[in-house]
């Protein structure tokens, strides 16, 4: 198969985050036993969704990572011109879910592995396909640690996502929490005699408004957009009545953290403001009160090299294109790779803009693009 054929075959799987991704997995792992690889998957807590990670080559230590998730996000609600899992070309384009985020890479790597010559491999190709990238990163942590105690580790890692085959040497984190207030219901006219779970809620609410609104005032100019950590909360439900004091308070919150920040100071901050100020007013009348805050996703984010190894070597390979700030708030898998030691970029064909969005759509030229990079990756492994 070419690219394109490769494109239509992966987009007809509706890999959405909440549905199995076996079916394509199990497509991909037949199709690449021909090219001799060796196989690991592994698993969700259900065994209903898999990562594969696939070794072609020597067993050696050094090698590239291709990397690429197989979920896409849903289509419900959408105002789709055309059947979202079926590739569609219109006027020049390529339409289909997943076809920019990020089917389109992987759709390159596998194709273009009938023009490699395996028998000159001296490094490793490695090949990653993930679950669950789409709703905070959630399987790409076990693969890493399992590829790691499996085979050597390799040199470099190329994440796909679409980048317009731009560089992106650093991005932010991702991490998303929930927290329950426990308070105790009581008649709104008799206060004493229990614990408002909104009050208190709020409290830590407009505590984290005022970490956002400091971290933008502190802001440098980080290249991402916008330069500063982020800080949201999404969702809030409870309370029953007006004249009910609510005994439970349930909120969903996030922040962004710029790629040289300690991913936990904000949530160790919150944590010791809640146990300083907010929980021994909420036990005054309810000793019994809590705030439990559960970590949902917490996605690490990708640091400047400061010896660029990966970005000087990516920087060198066929369809790569210069510009771009190399900075991004949109988050990856990229950030494991490097906390497991491989030096890692992401730059992949398609455009961000397109991710998530209706009628996404990727242009073959930007597949072309990718091709070049991809055989430069095969020439790289053939004689390094």
């Amino acid at each position: 198969m070419n690219s394109i054929e490769m494109l239509t075959r992966l987009v007809a799987f509706p890999t959405v985050s909440r549905d199995s991704n076996l079916p394509l997995i199990d497509w991909v792992e037949n199709y690449l036993a021909p090219f001799g690889a060796r196989c690991r998957r592994t698993w969700n807590s259900e065994r209903t969704k898999a990562n594969l990670f696939a070794a072609i080559g020597p067993d050696v230590p050094g090698g590239v990572v291709l990397s690429g998730h197989t979920d896409v996000v849903p289509v419900d609600d959408q105002d789709w011109h055309t059947n979202p899992f079926e590739l569609t070309e219109r006027d020049g384009l390529l339409y289909g879910r997943g076809s920019s985020d990020m089917k389109g890479f992987s759709a390159v790597f596998l194709s273009r592995l009938a023009s490699l010559d395996i028998a000159a491999l001296k490094k490793p190709l490695y090949l990653a396909l993930s679950y669950d990238e789409e709703i905070g990163c959630l399987g790409i942590d076990r693969m890493v640690d399992d590829a790691l105690g499996h085979f050597a580790r390799p040199d470099f890692a190329i994440i796909g996502e679409p980048t317009s085959m731009q560089i992106v040497r650093a991005h932010k984190s991702i991490n998303v929490f929930r927290t329950l207030v426990t308070g105790k219901a009581a008649h709104s006219s008799q206060p004493h005699r229990g614990a408002s779970a909104i009050l208190a809620a709020a409290r830590i609410i407009e505590h984290l408004d005022s970490i956002g609104r400091t971290r933008r005032r502190e802001a440098g100019d980080s290249g991402c957009e916008p330069p500063w950590t982020t800080v949201q909360v999404g969702k809030i439900r409870g309370g029953t009545a007006v004249n009910i004091l609510p005994s439970q308070c349930e909120f969903l919150w996030e922040y962004r953290g710029l790629p040289e920040e300690d991913p936990a100071f904000i949530s160790q901050a919150m944590q010791a403001f809640i146990e300083r100020e907010v929980l021994p007013d909420l036990q005054e009348f309810a000793p019994e009160a809590s705030i439990e805050t559960t970590p949902i996703a917490q996605v690490p984010p990708l640091a400047p090299d400061p010896e660029a190894k990966a970005e000087r070597w990516v920087r060198g390979l066929g369809g790569v294109r210069e510009g771009g700030s190399g900075e991004v708030s949109f988050a990856t898998e990229a950030g494991s790779f490097q906390r497991a030691g491989v030096s890692s970029v992401v730059c992949g064909p398609g455009s961000i803009d397109q991710a998530h969005q209706p009628n996404e759509f990727i242009d073959p030229a930007e597949l072309q693009r990718c091709e070049a990079m991809v055989d430069d990756v095969f020439a790289y492994l053939c004689r390094a």
